[in-house]
């Protein structure tokens, strides 16, 4: 490590899930089963968490709909990007978000995407801190969760913050490294004790996974019965022949068997009797409610996937709310973690913050479409909410809008005169006179 050997002591005190020196903490935080788990954990990985990954990576890899799932979730939570919100204007605070969102590469939407995929494909989002000698964070770069192990106590806090996680090689089975509080930030998804550091959070279909699998095999037992008992059959009988004009019969209607034979011939008593194949193949209700069970356990509703048969319309909406509020939820989860990261930033630059001055989140919020969000926008503007804060509710750097707003001023009017009066538009709100009784807006410019 050599430069950043001080690290640990300049951090100390100043990150969320450090131990306390002392506390008046009694009792234990773990469970005897979570007990049990860490011990092991101090030789090898989890097996569970790491037999879940790959039994979700395997779903994604062989089945369409799982990659549909974490794609759009994933492309839902990054929509807009990531925006800063300050309480107050600051130009040295705005000029190090803009580095540092470019340093890390956090204004491209493949990194992002990147990172909340496997958030929810792993259940934890282990990010390490990169710096350069100048103290300036330059990576943020993602590790895979089922490498990870926690090294906690047995009150299920770190054992020491200098080597609060270690890395083990799945391929020698050996650790391989060990990363400092400050410089590995983990995000735990649905962790069983969020107290507990050496729980680990679950990917997102964790549960799914045995339903998935009745799923899939149930899917191929439908396909050969299609194979197998769809075709139709022919029986032919011949009165009073035997072996050898059987065979020879036999014969003669297989060499014909790929070509459209419409007419036997027989000098014997016989007949060619059609056998229908099955006819109940459209009673697939056991693959129906296996597709059910699987997409109430995601996030997305079975109708954004594409299963619209019988599906209200009414009830497709008031799903889709339901879904933008897990968005929301994992939005916050995931932008804490780039949060956090600005903030050790920020002190690495001599710059203390409070937990309210700054804020970093995803721009666009419930996925709504643009007319929703000025809609929105408007009917706060009319409540008297300050200006900074609506540019902050639409997603928009306030800073960034300063500027070119007073750009564009100066390239449109080289003198301009003082203003005469507010030519701000007047807005009005009828309550009830919107869809589904929400209230319509209405802006006046005269």
């Amino acid at each position: 490590m050599g430069i950043f050997d001080g690290f640990v002591q300049f951090f100390r005190g100043k990150l969320p899930t450090e131990p306390l020196p002392s506390s008046s903490e009694i009792g234990m935080r773990t469970r005897e089963d979570a007990r049990y788990r860490d011990l092991y954990n101090q030789f090898f990985v989890d097996p569970e968490l790491r037999a879940a990954i790959f039994d979700v990576r395997a779903a994604d890899r062989m089945d369409g709909r799982i990659k549909k799932i974490h794609s759009r979730v994933a492309r839902d939570i990054i929509k807009g990007g990531l925006v800063l919100q300050l309480q107050s204007p600051s130009p040295i605070i705005s000029r190090e978000w803009k580095a540092f969102l470019s340093r890390i590469e956090l204004n491209r939407p493949e990194k992002l995407k990147s990172d909340c995929r496997g958030m929810i494909m792993e259940g934890n989002l282990p990010l390490q801190v990169v710096m350069d000698e100048g103290r300036r964070i330059q990576r943020l770069i993602r590790m895979p969760a089922e490498t990870i192990v926690p090294v906690v106590n047995a009150a299920g806090q770190f054992a020491d913050v200098a080597k609060a996680y270690r890395q083990h090689d799945l391929v020698t089975g050996r650790p391989c490294a060990d990363f400092a509080l400050w410089q590995l930030t983990m995000v735990r998804f649905d962790a069983d004790n969020y107290d507990d550091m050496g729980s680990m959070g679950r990917p997102y279909l964790d549960a799914n996974r045995s339903t998935w699998l009745k799923l899939r095999m149930t899917e191929e037992d439908m396909v050969v019965r299609r194979r197998t008992r769809a075709p139709l059959r022919l029986a032919h009988v011949l009165e009073g022949a035997n072996q050898t004009e059987m065979d020879q019969y036999e014969a003669k209607v297989m060499r014909k068997q790929s070509e459209i034979t419409t007419d036997f011939f027989m000098n014997k008593k016989g007949a060619v009797n059609a056998i229908q194949g099955d006819s109940n193949l459209d009673q697939i209700s056991d693959v129906a409610f296996l597709l059910d069970c699987m997409f109430s356990g995601t996030p997305i509703p079975k109708g954004l996937a594409g299963y619209t048969e019988g599906l209200n319309r009414d009830i497709l909406q008031d799903l889709k709310g339901d879904y933008f509020d897990e968005i929301d939820s994992l939005q916050d989860t995931i932008a804490f973690a780039y949060e956090f990261t600005f903030r050790l930033q920020l002190l690495l630059k001599g710059i203390v913050l409070g937990d309210d001055e700054i804020k970093v989140k995803f721009a666009e919020r419930r996925t709504e479409t643009p007319n929703q969000a000025a809609d929105r926008a408007l009917k706060l503007q009319a409540l008297g909410i300050p200006s900074d804060m609506l540019w902050e509710e639409l997603g928009f750097d306030v800073a960034t809008v300063r500027a070119r707003r007073d750009a564009a001023r100066e390239e449109d009017d080289p003198y301009p005169d003082p203003a005469a009066g507010s030519d701000r538009p007047t807005v009005s709100i009828t309550p009830g006179n919107g869809p589904k009784g929400s209230s319509a807006t209405s802006i006046s410019t005269k």
